[in-house]
């Protein structure tokens, strides 16, 4: 990501009066001193660029401009070149001072970038020295523009503000990552382990299975599929081993036993942890299962509705799973579809979601970003099965 051209990244710029707290707003986001921070208004005197990678987004381009209220000559030299960077905006972060009164130099920038088609996120910082006006609110609700209240020499709000840029984002940049080509070079073979259960439709294989297939394809990639009863004939048959083997994770422990620890491993559900989410942090949510005690609060998540039958993976077998893991009963809770607790995610030690594939990643990503607001670790079926069995670090090791 540090390579990337600044043509490739997403560019947001941040724009207000001087002394706002634009700088200040800007090294909360990047973790990282990329401002210099003052009292004196006025201390930003030309656009201050700073290439990072901003997960889960990707590559972005922030541009921290001078104060566009800027006075003087020199100070008009400042504002021109702000202005410019109206130019190569494509998500404008609008900064006010909560406690000052919304006035005629917000109404120009805010025009100015209507004008232009930008998506803009008004945030009133200094929230900590008083609210902003609630007809001011009222008015950005009712044009369904997204307001962040926060205070950035605290670091409140940012995890807010990166949402909603994440709602903002344009789709091409959101595309999700291949699922399994890029894994392995091109024209070598994944052996796909695919158990038939109940589950599946008749004559059909479940999404992830048929995704997986047709990405290989599209990759040029060689693929053989087999059930989990078939494995070991089906590898000694090769002439050399598969570049990786991918299984559905209910049968992670049969298959860990009968391939190779030198042939790569993970599982369906794993790579949509990739393809879907954040899997850095979904593999840190896993490890946090093992801190978990009889009186932990467990969330379980789906993103579609169905009805469960016998063995299902996430009303029966997984629940199953942790309390043989931990010994112990905890309280286990389950919401399909967008029945999801924002509001009380706090209440909850582990939140484990399904694969998520039948959402985009916008979708997954903003449940996730949810999580992160409330300090609630979640990870997904595939990893949280991982994690139990004790072979996560052998199914992320390709990653």
């Amino acid at each position: 990501m540090s390579t990337t051209p600044k043509g490739l990244r997403l560019h947001i710029g941040l724009f207000g009066r001087r002394n706002v707290g634009k700088s200040s707003l800007l090294n909360a986001l990047t973790r990282q001193q990329s401002s210099i921070v003052s009292d004196v208004a006025g201390t930003t005197t030309d656009p201050v660029e700073k290439t990072m990678e901003l997960l889960p987004i990707g590559p972005v381009l922030f541009i921290d401009t001078a104060g566009i209220d800027d006075v003087g000559a020199l100070g008009e030299l400042r504002v021109e070149k702000t202005r410019q960077v109206f130019d190569r905006t494509e998500i404008a972060i609008l900064v006010v001072d909560s406690a000052a009164s919304w006035g005629p130099f917000e109404e120009r920038i805010l025009s100015e970038l209507s004008s232009r088609g930008i998506p803009v996120i008004p945030v009133f910082n200094k929230c900590d020295l008083g609210e902003p006006a609630e007809e001011i609110l009222e008015r950005f609700r009712a044009e369904k523009i997204p307001v962040v209240r926060a205070t950035a020499s605290r670091h409140l709000g940012i995890l807010e503000l990166r949402e909603a840029l994440i709602r903002l984002v344009p789709e091409e940049f959101l595309e999700p990552p291949p699922i399994l080509a890029d894994l392995l070079p091109p024209e070598e073979l994944a052996l796909l382990v695919i158990p038939i259960d109940k589950e599946a439709p008749k004559g059909r294989l479940i999404l992830p299975q048929v995704q997986t297939i047709r990405d290989l394809l599209d990759g040029d990639r060689y693929c053989l599929v087999v059930k989990e009863n078939r494995l070991a004939d089906a590898l000694g048959r090769l002439n050399r081993p598969p570049a990786i083997v991918v299984t559905d994770s209910q049968a992670f422990a049969q298959v860990d036993r009968i391939v190779p620890k030198t042939v790569p491993l993970t599982s369906f559900s794993i790579l949509f942890a990739r393809q879907k989410g954040n899997l850095p942090l979904m593999i840190e949510g896993a490890k946090s299962i093992a801190k978990l005690t009889g009186k932990s609060r467990i969330l379980i998540a789906e993103s579609c509705s169905h009805h469960p039958i016998t063995e299902d993976i996430g009303t029966d077998k997984i629940p199953r799973w942790l309390r043989r893991f931990l010994g112990s009963e905890p309280e286990i809770a389950h919401v399909q579809g967008h029945d999801f607790p924002r509001e009380k995610l706090a209440e909850w030690d582990l939140v484990i979601h399904c694969g998520a594939c039948m959402w985009n990643r916008r979708e997954m990503l903003s449940r996730i970003m949810q999580c992160e607001e409330t300090g609630t670790p979640i990870t997904n079926y595939g990893l949280a099965i991982a994690m139990m069995l004790g072979i996560l670090d052998r199914a992320t090791e390709i990653f």
